[in-house]
């Protein structure tokens, strides 16, 4: 069987490619026709690799917009804000952990971090800047277009709230909980700092909050919160989620390094311990 895949070798500091096609079954005629599932933005320097994979997604029903770095990237996010963003590491000038920084802080969009390095530091890094997921390179382009589904399933899982102009002035459905120190509005999946300020909240951080209040005072392992999450299905070793949570608990935790809120309970996982009125 043909495999389906891309891979970026290095030789000599200039990118070589080796086994770039597009699967026998797409059909290539077919592409205006089919619906639409999901906004990529591919950020990707390299012509070739960003025009294959834009093709490929493009012939499974996505719209695809490409920047080839920061600067239109920027400009292609305000002018249509996608689903998921498909952002290379090694880009010129801004890298793509700068750029979803940029993107996390600003806008609710999923991520995916691409990358030729295989080093963990590097995936532990596009995890602590606020990526959904990452896949590195050599890559299956059907791996790659089931992570796309997951994040885009995961986006559009929210609930939509109701807009409040049926009465003017009237404010947004809210239904805020306490989770540590801060809120969380379930309504609007925002979080919210003591003072009122909004904390910035990705998706997967959302997810992994809502569980925790659904199941108080009950210990749940990683592969129990990476299923409940609707992860990629979990692998020996796996820290994405310690390292998601190690992010949520410095943002509701008063003292990060001394949890409270969400503990470790050592050799079973972590468990979410309510505030009572007299914490």
């Amino acid at each position: 069987m043909r495999r389906e895949s891309l891979t970026r070798e290095r030789s000599g500091g200039k990118a070589r490619h080796t086994a770039l096609h597009l699967p026998h079954d797409v059909d290539r005629a077919g592409v205006e026709t089919m619906a639409l599932n999901g906004r990529i933005l591919i950020v990707e320097d390299d012509a070739h690799v960003r025009e294959m994979l834009a093709e490929y997604l493009r012939t499974h029903g996505y719209e695809v917009a490409q920047a080839d770095h920061g600067i239109a990237m920027r400009e292609a996010v305000e002018k249509t804000l996608p689903d998921v963003v498909l952002l290379d590491v090694n880009l010129p000038g801004e890298d793509g952990f700068t750029l979803a920084r940029f993107l996390r802080e600003r806008y609710d969009v999923g991520i995916i971090m691409v990358t030729a390095a295989t080093e963990v530091a590097d995936r532990v890094a596009g995890l602590e800047v606020g990526a959904d997921d990452y896949v590195a390179k050599p890559f299956d382009l059907r791996e790659l277009r089931a992570r796309v589904k997951s994040v885009i399933r995961r986006m559009q899982a929210r609930p939509q709230t109701a807009p409040a102009a049926q009465v003017p002035g009237a404010a947004a459905p809210s239904l805020r909980v306490r989770v540590g120190a801060c809120a969380l509005d379930l309504a609007s999946h925002q979080l919210f700092a003591s003072d009122g300020n909004e904390l910035p909240l990705t998706g997967m951080e959302f997810d992994l909050l809502k569980i925790f209040l659904e199941r108080p005072n009950q210990v749940l392992n990683r592969d129990q919160l990476l299923t409940l999450t609707r992860n990629r299905e979990w692998e020996p070793f796996d820290r994405s989620i310690d390292i998601r949570i190690a992010r949520v608990r410095r943002k509701i935790e008063h003292d990060p390094e001394h949890p409270q809120a969400i503990r470790t309970v050592r050799g079973a996982g972590y468990m979410f311990v309510p505030r009572t009125d007299a914490s």
